[in-house]
């Protein structure tokens, strides 16, 4: 359930010794200030802070980050200040602590007003320091492995809210890892007796097809290193809350062609490529389960080859070829840059994200028009958390849009002229209204005209996304 504070400092000091005064300091001050004070588990409080640190050191975070997450209650439930954590450990830490630390609802006149500011202080950190959003999600993924501790009701509410925010939140930072943990443990407090089914149905399933998938792995490794290439294969199973949404949907066990999967790392992009035609000649694959996420990533950088296999037994395999470094990110996301740019991973963070991350501009979007808090939160909730649709344009990347998006909300997307000037969609080679709803995997490209601006009509209530509706109320 926890660490301590021993682990930790072991952790940190495999790959940051020089750290670990500092952080020892930040220890000492949060046991000092968190004295006389437990958790609902009955242990001492500190284990909390610990745990959140060794969450963080696992992730290779920086010394700042790791003093905060052992700091990051203590403004909140103690009589620490933030002068006195600035002058102990520098303004960069302060910061940090400040930027997790929830608004007292003192200060507002309901607690809905005060929910609304902390969700958006917390969804607005990743613009200009994410590792104030990393922590928070560090924080909540203890908080949800120790739930147990809390009655019923409680358990449902934190589980609701960790599935609606947090979960989309690790997925547009790309930590696959830390999303799946959090969309399990809320499924586990959601419907338990799913849960527990889905575990049991699931490791039957494996085991029957365990030998099956032992000599898969065998025959492609030989394979691959007949050809010189260097790799290591590895079996993942599909998540069991990934799995429960798939049996909503109506799909039975055996028919999920992700839930038995093959992880093969190599080591250069070129080699994912040549592994691919070789995983092909040893196995028949489902044409239509191709992706490559390699030349074309998902919106959060995500990179992959994904192709389905029909194993010896007729069941279903899904390999995903990528490079070990690919893997890496696939973990982490974005709080992998703390291990490959070592000083300078806050600022390598953010110029990632503004770049390349379209949830980054979405929110930046979003954050300029709303006028309340209240109204931010709607916004983020409908554009951002909800269900999405993922639109190819003609430049072969990817556009994310929410669910019921119009091939204006694309043009949008693509630009403010491109959206003004809109007169008609081509998607998937038919010429279509400019309101016409867009499905996954469309292929969309938009005709313009200089001379003419888009008719409002009723195109105003079509549109879905912030930026398509702020453009066009204005214009």
């Amino acid at each position: 359930m926890y660490r301590t504070f021993e682990e930790l400092k072991t952790l940190i000091a495999s790959y940051n010794e020089e750290e670990l005064e500092k952080v020892t300091s930040a220890y000492e001050y949060a046991k000092m200030h968190h004295a006389g004070q437990y958790r609902q588990s009955g242990e001492e409080y500190i284990t909390h802070p610990v745990t959140v640190a060794y969450i963080l050191a696992k992730m290779h975070a920086d010394g700042a980050t790791l003093c905060a997450g052992l700091l990051h209650d203590t403004l909140e439930d103690t009589k620490a200040t933030y002068e006195e954590i600035e002058k102990l450990f520098g303004k960069e830490v302060a910061n940090l602590v400040l930027g997790v630390t929830k608004a007292k609802q003192v200060d507002f006149l309901s607690k809905e007003q005060a929910n609304y500011y902390n969700i958006r202080k917390i969804l607005l950190a990743v613009t200009h320091d994410p590792r104030i959003l990393i922590i928070k999600l560090a924080d909540r993924l203890h908080n949800m492995r120790t739930l147990g501790f809390k009655d019923q009701e409680r358990q449902k509410q934190i589980a609701h809210e960790t599935l609606n925010l947090y979960v989309p939140l690790a997925y547009y930072l790309g930590a696959y890892q830390l999303r799946n943990e959090l969309e399990d443990l809320s499924l586990s407090f959601l419907d338990e007796a799913s849960y527990q089914k889905i575990l049991e149905d699931r490791s039957i399933f494996v085991s029957r097809n365990e030998k099956m998938l032992n000599d898969m792995i065998l025959c492609l490794h030989e394979a691959l290193q007949r050809q010189d290439i260097d790799n290591e294969i590895i079996l993942r199973i599909k998540n069991a809350y990934g799995i429960y949404k798939k049996l909503m949907g109506g799909s039975s066990l055996k028919d999920i062609h992700d839930l038995m999967g093959l992880k093969i790392l190599v080591p250069s992009k070129i080699e994912c490529y040549e592994s691919l035609g070789i995983v092909h000649q040893k196995y028949q694959p489902l044409n239509e389960k191709f992706k490559d996420y390699i030349s074309v990533p998902k919106t959060n950088m995500y990179q992959s080859l994904h192709t389905t296999l029909y194993a010896p037994n007729k069941n279903l395999v899904q390999a995903r070829i990528k490079t070990r470094a690919m893997d890496q990110m696939d973990m982490y996301g974005i709080m992998n840059y703390w291990t490959i740019n070592e000083g300078k991973a806050k600022d390598v963070m953010l110029r990632e994200l503004s770049e390349k991350f379209q949830f980054f501009k979405s929110l930046q979007e979003i954050d300029r028009v709303s006028t309340t808090d209240e109204e931010f939160v709607w916004n983020v909730q409908d554009e951002l958390l909800g269900e999405k649709i993922y639109i190819h344009n003609p430049f072969g990347s990817i556009i994310e849009l929410p669910k019921g998006a119009t091939a204006l909300d694309f043009a949008f997307a693509i630009s403010a002229d491109t959206g003004l000037h809109a007169v008609e969609a081509i998607i998937n080679d038919n010429v279509c209204p400019i309101n016409t709803p867009l499905q996954t995997g469309d292929r969309v490209i938009i005709n313009t005209d200089p001379f003419l601006t888009v008719r409002l009509n009723n195109i105003y209530t079509d549109v879905k996304t912030t930026k398509a509706r702020t453009l066009l109320k204005t214009r």
